[in-house]
């Protein structure tokens, strides 16, 4: 199957480049998966489309400010570091602007050096390990120096960081949000509480890879970075039995998907309590063992996030409603819109 497959033109000024003033004021395409009908909504109206007995599966990670602004000590040439994912200790694995500047055994500066960091070595993909020196809670210092990771399409600054977080973020770990989430708000999700609809969580903390453009002219050619993930006892439980009672489980985000596909898969067709790393890589042809729906919003040309929901519905059903969305005019990427498919 071939990558261009799933490219699709995409308006430049349809990129959404800040958050809405009011999280739920986004609109939301609804689309049914086997007859291919299209809906517009408010998102709002998602307390509507769903019935009682539905189990929302949300992501609470939390994004880290992840970005470091810094120079190398010897020279004082200007780097930027992205933290990626923790390896072990103080040792992470990042990614360097301009990486031609920073070569194995290079100290960075940080914050009139309050932060020091060594690179340790250099990744199969070209990014730095990186090991970092500090006197104190490295959270704390991090929370001071780091800025907010927006993804590379958006080029306007966030005025407030809290809305690339989501109102249940829990767990920090992420070097992206699981955008689907930033719909929600406290009110909304009371809403479906007392519609009936049970909300559970699962962690998986993003990173940068599950955003990598797609280098390979075949889709099957591309491997997925790993990412951690947790499962909780509680969160299991509600999902057996939803299975058990044939209720839908309805996935929010393309995070939590993988999260749940990763799972069952692990636990022989049930969920279970579990932790670890997944490079679960879903395009058409997989077959779905654990949701029932999926919330995302709308995806990059040729990405992974755009093969993962053509699974689900179809690459034909989604390139059309793809179609249907740029006609009218919804919002692309991380502060679009949302999508409903169920």
């Amino acid at each position: 199957m071939r990558v261009d497959e799933f490219d699709f033109e995409l308006p430049e000024e349809l990129i959404a480049q800040k958050p809405l003033p009011v999280r739920a004021s986004s609109r939301l395409l609804h689309l049914d998966r086997q007859t291919g009908a299209i809906f517009h909504h408010q998102f709002t109206d998602i307390v509507q489309l769903l019935t009682a007995g539905d189990v929302l599966v949300l992501n609470d990670t939390k994004v880290m400010p992840a970005r470091l602004l810094g120079v190398k000590e010897e020279t004082g040439a200007k780097v930027e570091v992205l933290l990626l994912k923790q390896i072990e200790g103080d040792s992470w694995e990042t990614l360097v602007k301009p990486a031609k500047r920073v070569k194995p055994g290079v100290t960075l500066r940080f914050g009139d050096g309050r932060l020091r960091a060594v690179c340790t070595g250099v990744t199969d993909a070209g990014g730095r390990y990186i090991r970092f020196e500090y006197q104190g809670i490295f959270q704390e210092i991090l929370a001071e120096l780091g800025q907010m990771p927006l993804p590379p399409y958006i080029k306007e600054q966030l005025d407030d960081p809290d809305r690339y977080q989501t109102v249940y973020a829990r767990h920090e770990g992420s070097a992206a949000a699981p955008t689907a989430g930033l719909h929600f708000t406290p009110a909304i999700l009371q809403a479906l509480e007392d519609k009936g609809v049970i909300l559970t969580y699962i962690t998986l903390h993003v990173g940068l890879g599950t955003f990598r453009p797609v280098q390979a002219e075949r889709v099957e050619e591309h491997q997925m970075h790993a990412e951690f993930f947790q499962m909780p006892q509680e969160t299991a439980q509600v999902l057996n039995q939803a299975k058990a009672e044939g209720r839908r489980i309805i996935a929010v985000g393309t995070t939590s998907v993988r999260t749940l596909e990763t799972v069952v898969r692990a636990q022989n067709g049930r969920f279970g309590a579990c932790s670890g790393w997944t490079d679960i890589f879903i395009y058409p042809g997989f077959r779905f063992q654990a949701i029932d729906g999926m919330l995302t919003n709308f995806h990059l040309p040729k990405s992974t996030l755009i093969m993962l929901v053509s699974a689900f519905a179809g690459k034909e059903t989604i390139m059309q409603a793809y179609r249907e969305a740029v006609k009218q005019r919804y919002r692309f990427f991380s502060f679009g819109d949302a999508m409903l498919i169920l």
